[in-house]
């Protein structure tokens, strides 16, 4: 097993990181930015550096300021929790020249699933069903005009090297898609520095199921069920649960199977999640994207199927072979997680500042994974998230009781917080029927 772990993130990630890190006798490293200095994860590291200023670029995404960290500390290996560098081909390339371990897919998965159009090809060649689209960027305008009329309105624009909800638009005609092809090539090229474009057939009223994939030492790739993400707010989840309440025995038999392939046409390695788009009329589901990293929403599965995926994680990278029987894996009970994030309930809008008040609920089948605590101040220079909280029971009804009942709990004063919004979701009849989907949201609002 791997001895000593930098964790090249921050927040509620990085403190669930060095948890599982030093329960397993891994001397944890944090690494910080100045704005991050009182937070947590930095005290409860075995030790922490100091890596630059509050602007990402200059902090958590400087490759060398990481690099020269886990070499001053003598880390042996480097977990980059998710966002920030944790899908960056380049620097897995970088940690594995430098002979360090990466905690995480090789480096040509990450590429391979990095661009949506090459994502979805492969997918396509390995028998995993794909929504009908462009097998090619669409170079101009001209181009993209004549792909949607193929495909057929309503479509949804895609910034092909994009991720985690950014860079899309949807087109219902010729004159939106004119205005929405410009606006999502451009933040394209802003935000990741590729402007190539994806059109993909839109499906108005559609579910989000992604499966959670773990790529063994030994090459097996398993598959430990699925999470419902359908609650979201601007293509950004807002709550998970597993198991879907849309998903039956039948569906996710081929759900797991496609996520499988998925896995084993890359030869993947280390945990990663197989997100599709799933047509409640029909049952018929397509491929989105394969997240090459951990997923925010993990917690869920590790409770339906009784593993800890960081330790899963670690165990992989050390040529280690699982804790379970990839053969005998069971699924039990249900949970939902939630997202509590410094925005306000309404519209979604970033709210930082000082926490005055932080009292987390407690309770059986209640966890909290959080990047704060009371007197830390929500900066605005990072994700909004300060906080998961996890709901588990028997059943999905026993799970919603008692998530009712830990959202009342939970005390947040200082930054705004979206607290109040679950407290609606949880009493919202759409959602308790289990038969919702991504435009759960907007109807509430």
């Amino acid at each position: 097993m791997i001895e000593s772990l930098l964790v090249a993130n921050r927040g509620e990630i990085a403190r669930r990181i060095i948890r599982t890190a030093k329960r397993l006798g891994i001397r944890a490293i944090a690494v910080h930015s100045e704005a991050d200095a009182d937070l947590p994860f930095v005290a409860e590291a075995d030790e922490a550096v100091l890596i630059g200023p509050p602007n990402p670029a200059l902090s958590y995404r400087n490759t060398e300021a990481i690099l020269a960290a886990a070499k001053s500390t003598g880390a042996q290996a480097i977990h980059p929790g998710y966002g920030f560098l944790s899908e960056n081909a380049d620097f897995a390339r970088t940690v594995e020249a430098s002979g360090l371990i990466w905690v995480g897919p090789d480096a040509d998965a990450i590429t391979a699933m990095g661009d949506k159009i090459n994502a979805r090809n492969l997918m396509a060649a390995a028998g995993v069903p794909v929504a009908p689209g462009t097998t090619d960027p669409a170079a101009d305008l001209d181009a993209a005009v004549t792909a949607a009329a193929e495909i057929g309105y309503p479509v949804m624009v895609k910034a092909a090297a994009g991720g985690g909800g950014m860079g899309m638009g949807v087109a219902i005609d010729e004159t939106a898609l004119r205005t929405e092809y410009d606006k999502v090539r451009a933040f394209a090229e802003r935000m990741f520095g590729d402007g190539s474009v994806l059109i993909e057939r839109y499906f108005p009223r559609v579910r989000h199921v992604e499966v959670q994939i773990l790529g063994l030492a030994d090459g097996r790739v398993v598959a430990l069920g699925e999470r419902e993400c359908s609650v979201q707010r601007r293509n950004q989840k807002l709550v998970e649960e597993s198991p879907s309440p849309a998903v039956s025995p039948e569906l996710r038999s081929r759900l797991l199977a496609a996520a499988v392939r998925a896995g084993e046409a890359v030869g993947y390695r280390n945990a990663g999640t197989v997100e599709c788009l799933l047509d409640p009329e029909t049952n018929e589901f397509f491929f989105l994207e394969m997240n090459t990293r951990l997923q925010v929403e993990h917690p869920v599965t590790e409770y339906v199927y009784g593993v800890d995926l960081v330790e899963e994680q670690l165990r992989v990278a050390s040529g280690l072979t699982p804790t379970f029987d990839p053969d005998a894996l069971t699924p039990r009970g249900h949970a939902i997680e939630m997202r509590i994030n410094a925005e306000d309930p309404k519209r979604f809008l970033p709210g930082p500042g000082v926490i005055r008040t932080w009292v987390e609920p407690t309770g059986e089948g209640v966890r909290v994974d959080s990047g704060y605590t009371e007197g830390n101040t929500v900066t605005p220079f990072y994700d909004s998230l300060l906080a998961k909280l996890i709901v588990t029971g028997a059943t999905r009804e026993q799970v919603i009781e008692r998530a009712r009942t830990a959202v009342a709990a939970f005390q947040i004063e200082g930054p705004k917080n979206n607290v109040p919004f679950f407290a609606e979701l949880l009493t919202n009849a759409e959602f308790l029927s289990g038969a919702y989907d991504t435009g759960i949201v907007s109807r509430m609002r």
